[in-house]
């Protein structure tokens, strides 16, 4: 199973990830958790402390690895295009609660994408995740829709767009799911986080057709206190934790 969780900054989607992942972890599964977004947080929300986490580098930042794997340097232009990368997720991954933590991070660029051996980088460690591994991964990709138009995710078997109850938010899952589709990935589903009332759920209910919406998350004091003690929300809040184990039941039935 290897899902994508998407979405605008601030929805809740590392929150959603990160849950997600050690539930599947506590069946036994192997679970591989990936972290592409610049502003990495997916370690903290698994339960990671901060030592550990200061000592992690992004892939995408690790030049002299880059370089040894692409061939690319200041004095060569030309990279390979299908660098080794098999070993990185688990050579560089730290584990926590049953969870291997791989923070990618992302390829800063100012255009719609980008051709360069970072971004070679992580599409092919990306694709390595989705073909040939057997874990269950699950992405937390960085906010907005770049990634999707740099191509780093067609190989998912489904997009999770985190929203809330409101009309941004529903644009932006209307603009997944178009981008989802040119990358050939056909299910796109919806969880509506930070719901407060039943006037919030009949709003997302009659946005979000009902085939694509998996469920609620419910706004809740307690993931906000959780994140000032710098602490995972699924040690925190049983309430999260079980709205999101109804969630899970549903993309274990849909896959």
């Amino acid at each position: 199973m290897k899902i994508a969780v998407t979405g605008k900054g601030g929805v809740g989607k590392t929150t959603f990830a990160a849950t997600l992942a050690r539930l599947y972890a506590d069946e036994g599964k192997k679970v591989l958790a990936a972290d592409v977004d610049p502003d990495a947080n997916l370690g903290l929300a698994l339960g990671f402390d901060d030592e550990t986490l200061d000592s992690i580098i992004p892939i995408t930042k690790m030049r002299k690895l880059v370089e040894e794997r692409t061939g690319a340097n200041e004095e060569n232009q030309f990279y390979r295009i299908n660098p080794k990368v098999d070993d990185i997720p688990d050579t560089y991954s730290k584990e926590v609660n049953g969870v291997k933590l791989l923070v990618l991070g992302t390829v800063e660029t100012g255009g719609g994408g980008c051709v360069c051996p970072e971004h070679v980088m992580l599409r092919r460690i990306i694709n390595n995740l989705v073909l040939h591994r057997d874990d269950v991964v699950i992405m937390d990709m960085e906010a907005g829709l770049e990634h999707l138009g740099r191509g780093t995710t067609e190989s998912m078997d489904q997009f999770i767009v985190v929203i809330e109850p409101g009309a941004r938010s529903v644009q932006t899952y209307k603009n997944v799911k178009r981008l989802a589709k040119d990358l050939g990935v056909k299910q796109v589903r919806v969880v509506a986080n930070k719901v407060r009332n039943e006037e919030d759920e009949a709003f997302v209910k009659g946005h979000i057709p009902q085939e694509d919406l998996l469920g609620f998350i419910h706004y809740n004091t307690e993931v906000m206190d959780a994140d000032r003690q710098g602490k995972s929300p699924y040690d925190f809040s049983n309430t999260v934790k079980e709205e999101i184990t109804n969630i899970k039941h549903i993309i274990d039935q849909g896959l």
